[in-house]
């Protein structure tokens, strides 16, 4: 899309949307999980394999999906590939949008088994740091080189799995990690703009690694998504919750919204009995 700018300060680089698109997912996310509360029974010790998710091979495969579609995603954002310069420029966003999600995930896979407990082997995780790279690279993949993007994914996963940890401890109910994923990575993608990216490449770089002047505007960039979207999905969630339109009562969380209100009254085979299953 268009370059924004802020005064006299360089346009702001957010080339497919780590900011406009998932940081303002992210803060959306993170505001409902607060708003809305946890699940009941979330935090019991003696629940917690209640709230796995209930299909690792669905998981993968719709990871795979989001890869798939980000192709369309990040290169399609060059608007066009008429020449040589456009040609290169949509096979430079794909080569980074393919490193930097391959760098963090293998990193998250390797931190959830070895570094953090219960140290198993998490595929779950595994996806969410895909997504956490792809989500990092996405501003600034046109602008990058390889080489950067791996650095660029490799620090989205650590900010990944920091992130999702520091939820679980302050007992924020975020389902799916979509903050982590989306909200925290959404803002590293947008600030790593400001620290890589030569300008003498010629691909619109300006990162402060290189003597570029990007970062101030990257960090007014955040500050003003987290101000519009912040105060309209507070606006809106507050009277929603207040009126009583956001949350399942305990009774269809204790017998499942299949039960309860579809017909048939299971989604899988192996569903558990009725007044045991898990929203």
């Amino acid at each position: 899309g268009k370059s924004v700018t802020f005064a006299s300060t360089p346009p702001v680089i957010d080339f497919a949307g780590s900011g406009v698109v998932h940081l303002v997912g992210g803060i959306g996310a993170i505001l409902g999980a607060i708003i809305v509360g946890s699940r009941k029974g979330r935090w019991d010790p003696d629940l917690s394999t209640e709230f796995d998710g209930h299909s690792v091979p669905f998981c993968v495969l719709g990871t795979f999906c989001l890869w798939f579609g980000w192709y369309g995603f990040n290169p399609g954002s060059t608007g066009s590939m008429h020449d040589a310069d456009t040609a290169n420029l949509a096979g430079i966003v794909a080569v980074n949008t393919t490193l930097s999600p391959c760098v963090a995930g293998l990193l998250v896979f390797f931190l959830r088994a070895k570094v953090v407990e219960p140290k198993c082997l998490d595929v779950g995780a595994f996806c969410n740091g895909i997504l956490a790279g792809l989500v990092s690279i996405t501003a600034g993949c046109a602008v990058m080189k390889p080489w950067e993007a791996c650095i660029i994914g490799c620090i989205g996963g650590l900010l990944y799995v920091g992130a999702s940890l520091l939820l679980t401890r302050l007992k924020v109910d975020d389902v799916v990690d979509a903050f982590p994923v989306h909200g925290v990575c959404g803002m590293w993608g947008v600030l790593a703009c400001g620290f890589f990216g030569n300008p003498d490449e010629g691909i619109g770089g300006n990162g402060v690694f290189y003597g570029g002047d990007q970062f101030g505007t990257q960090i007014l960039f955040i500050l003003f998504i987290w101000l519009w979207v912040g105060i309209l999905s507070t606006i809106i969630l507050v009277p929603l919750k207040l009126a009583g339109a956001l949350r399942l009562s305990d009774d269809f969380q204790d017998k499942g919204a299949d039960v309860m209100e579809h017909s048939p009254s299971k989604a899988y085979g192996h569903h558990a009995p009725q007044g045991e299953a898990k929203v």
